[in-house]
């Protein structure tokens, strides 16, 4: 059976991407073949050179406006796509080739804090000023808009009194990397 190949989009530390390539490291079914970043001094790029997966550093204008970034996905064979970390929105042309193949993950339960500029700390600032008792991940797949598209899987955890938006940040962490790797094993596995 031949492997599934996955290329994980990230815009900054990278810390998903390096969970999610060592997870599959050993897989025998799947692997990270590729990590692409927008942010060519983004910590994601020494990440993707420790793991030894090669990277690739786009700008807007390969991204939206040339099929480069296609090229590259196809170029490794790619069949997933993830979204670790990535801000901008996905392009017609990427939506077209990986139909219910991208998928990414939110900092929140969705459809609340989602949408354009809702990422990262942004999120977490801004469930702790609405009083929210809960947060968590979602996991979903990516359509034309921001945050938007079916959900996949969600998890949770509880916002305390005294929590503010880095304890938060933390709590989210630790689901991201609890559970993002093996539902993506999970959503890859189905098309085995």
């Amino acid at each position: 059976m031949k492997k599934k190949h996955i290329a994980v989009f990230a815009s900054g530390s990278g810390s998903n991407a390096e969970n999610i390539s060592r997870f599959f490291a050993s897989h025998p079914l799947v692997e990270v073949s590729l990590i692409l970043t927008n942010k060519p001094d983004a910590a994601v790029v020494q990440r993707a050179k420790n793991l030894g997966i090669p990277c690739r550093i786009f700008n807007r204008e390969d991204f939206y406006n040339s099929g480069s970034v296609l090229d590259d996905l196809k170029r490794f064979e790619v069949d997933f796509i993830v979204l670790a970390g990535f801000l901008w929105l996905i392009p017609s042309n990427l939506l077209s080739a990986y139909p219910k193949r991208i998928i990414n993950i939110h900092p929140a339960l969705l459809p609340k804090y989602g949408g354009k500029g809702m990422y990262g700390a942004r999120v977490h600032q801004s469930v702790v000023e609405n009083k929210e008792t809960e947060s968590g991940i979602t996991i979903h797949f990516v359509n034309e808009e921001y945050d938007a598209g079916d959900i996949i899987f969600q998890a949770r955890c509880s916002v305390e009194a005294g929590d503010d938006a880095d304890s938060l940040a933390q709590k989210v962490h630790a689901l991201e990397y609890r559970h993002f790797p093996a539902v993506i094993e999970s959503v890859v596995q189905k098309e085995l």
